[in-house]
């Protein structure tokens, strides 16, 4: 069988003439003379490259349609009907609203486990930053300004290479920081190699007051830098001349001449590869801490073991406060899409070795930093399998698309609401903010009549975050595991024999033998 459907998706706005495919190439099972040409081989000989990516762009975040051959579906969560672990077990007060689930990192409290990881300079996450900083600010927890926030801006003020000052960026820490309540949760920045070149920590470091700052090594979406696509030549010229690649060349005298006649419409800018090592990492750790950064963090892609025990060994040993592993398949604002189907380890697989490794540096005595998974999290089952599958070294899930989708449908709801064209999937629940919006319930009682100030993208943010906190404490219920401390790997039983193999977490039919024998017959 195959795993994948190449030269076909929705997510390239592309198609097959025919029902029946070859399941290998993607190609109808006869091509035909006279066909207008629907799939992406046909559409990449008209418009080349453009092809390469999902599209509409700056409209659409993205993730893998390739199925796996082990996700987190394979797991089930264990239940229970006996005892409780981190409250008396008492029926009155065993109950699943006392399931706490605040978390530190550092001296950092957040109100659940999970974050909003790496949201960068694509047009999409910059559209969307003010519902997911407020809504992460409101309910407790972090957020992550992702690369070339700064490079990309245009009215950032760069002087000798170095960024003095970047409006966009202080937008977007201003926000979290204005909503920011009774010091939870924090804003975490990231730099690439091109954000290393400009200065991007040490500005927000010294200027804009951020202490928690990020060295990015890779991401689980795509084996390249950061890219966006820009439609303008001349902000395509600025960036070429900040120093990053854009292709076609806005230089080009013939480049600018089909620009004009409209043969050429859009320009791809592409960060650089960075060069990754421990003794690299612990250089720049030490570098920032001295400028006044408080807590350190490395993220990492989707790479091969090896590279993944190379971030292992650079966090430990430059002693990290977070390492972010992030699998193949989650998604992104813009990758191109054959790699993220085809590249990189799958977040189960990864975090079966990330867990491997963790352990091996905990018994030799060696700083095991907190490591926070990433790769197509989103519901409250993920979050609790997760933190089961890598305990007690994962205390994270990071997430994206997820928080991106609830502010994006929380805003174009807000809208709708003032133009009186609701969809009917919500004029059932009423026609205006407080109607529909059950967060405004919380917000008045957190906020009283300022309540009004905090837009629909963030009501949605913060709704959908209580959801991941009530459906959290729900399966901790059922488990007996009423702090987070507690979920171990014995909490997850694989449900097929390759999961178990795979990750070491037993196969259902072996579950609890032993301990079943001595209950029957001792």
């Amino acid at each position: 069988m195959s795993f994948s459907k190449p030269n076909f998706s929705e997510a390239t706005l592309t198609r097959l003439r025919l029902r029946d495919y070859s399941p290998f190439s993607g190609m109808c099972v006869t091509c035909l003379d006279g066909c207008p040409g629907y799939c992406e081989i046909a559409k990449s000989g008209v418009r080349g490259r453009e092809y390469i990516y999902p599209k509409p762009y700056g409209k659409v975040t993205s993730a893998s349609e390739k199925d796996y051959p082990i996700d987190f579906s394979h797991f089930n969560i264990n239940g229970t009907c006996v005892g409780a672990l981190g409250v008396e077990p008492d029926p009155d007060k065993a109950i699943f609203p006392a399931a706490d689930i605040e978390t530190r990192i550092g001296d950092i409290k957040l109100r659940g486990p999970w974050f909003t990881t790496g949201l960068g300079s694509t047009f999409i996450a910059r559209d969307n930053w003010e519902g997911v900083a407020i809504g992460s600010a409101l309910f407790g927890t972090m957020v992550g300004v992702g690369e070339n926030v700064c490079g990309v801006d245009p009215d950032a003020e760069i002087k000798n290479g170095k960024v003095i000052r970047s409006p966009e960026m202080e937008r977007r820490i201003k926000l979290f920081k204005e909503w920011q309540r009774d010091n939870y949760g924090g804003v975490i920045v990231q730099e690439n190699v091109e954000d290393s070149r400009l200065g991007t920590l040490e500005y927000v470091i010294e200027k804009l007051g951020i202490e928690f700052v990020e060295i990015k090594w890779g991401q689980g979406a795509k084996d390249i830098g950061g890219e966006i696509k820009l439609s303008d030549i001349k902000r395509a010229k600025q960036l070429k001349d900040r120093g990053y690649i854009v292709f076609p060349d806005p230089d080009d005298p013939v480049i600018q001449e089909l620009y004009e006649k409209g043969g050429i419409k859009e320009f791809e800018r592409h960060s650089r590869l960075g060069m990754a090592s421990v003794e690299g990492f612990v250089k720049r750790a030490e570098e920032l801490r001295k400028r006044g950064a408080r807590y350190i963090s490395l993220k990492t892609g989707a790479y091969r073991p090896k590279d993944l025990a190379l971030a292992l060994r650079a966090a430990s040993e430059g002693k990290a406060d977070l390492l972010i592993v992030d699998g193949a398949g989650g998604g992104t604002g813009m990758s191109p899409w054959r790699m993220m189907n085809e590249w990189g380890i799958p977040t189960v697989y990864l975090e079966a070795l990330t867990y491997k490794y963790a352990k091996m540096l905990a018994e030799k005595g060696k700083h095991v930093p907190a490591i926070a998974i990433a790769g197509g999290f989103t519901l409250e089952d993920h979050i609790f399998k997760g933190l089961a599958l890598g305990a007690p070294y994962v205390k994270l899930v990071a997430m994206g698309r997820s928080t991106l989708a609830a502010a994006m449908v929380g805003k174009n709801l807000g809208e709708w609401i003032k133009k009186g064209t609701i969809p009917k999937e919500y004029a059932e629940y009423g026609n205006d903010v407080e109607e529909i919006f059950v967060a405004v319930a919380e917000m008045k009682k957190m906020l009283g009549d300022d309540w009004k100030k905090v837009p629909p993208s963030a009501l949605a943010v913060y709704g959908y975050f209580d959801r991941l906190a009530v459906g959290l404490k729900q399966f901790m219920a059922g488990a007996r595991k009423f702090k987070l401390e507690y979920i171990s790997r014995n909490d997850i039983v694989a449900l097929t024999k390759e999961a178990a193999e795979v990750t070491g977490i037993p196969y259902v039919m072996d579950l609890d033998h032993e301990e079943s024998m001595k209950i029957l017959f001792d």
